[in-house]
């Protein structure tokens, strides 16, 4: 990748870190990736880049997974209780 593209991904790692709507585990992968790029380089910062998207994007499949479930008319009242405990953490 080139170089404008790193700063542009580090800068949005460091735009997570102050934005109050992202999640904790985020911010630590945030800062994580972070300190990769500083220690070893713009190589790292890619692996730590497509590490994170891959847990992101898990991430975002199991939050719809649960919204879903608030919606299904199929799904029991415990489960839609257990959906909603999970999303308000």
């Amino acid at each position: 990748m080139s170089e404008q593209h790193d700063h542009r991904v580090i800068g949005g790692y460091k735009a997570a870190l102050n934005n109050p709507r992202v999640s904790d585990e985020a911010k630590q992968n945030a800062s994580n990736a972070i300190d990769n790029y500083e220690n070893r380089g713009n190589e790292a910062a890619e692996d730590v880049s497509n590490e994170v998207d891959n847990n992101t994007h898990h991430s975002n499949r199991a939050v719809g997974g649960y919204k879903a479930t608030l919606k299904n008319p199929n799904v029991s009242d415990e489960a839609k209780q257990h959906a909603k405990e999970v999303l308000d953490q």
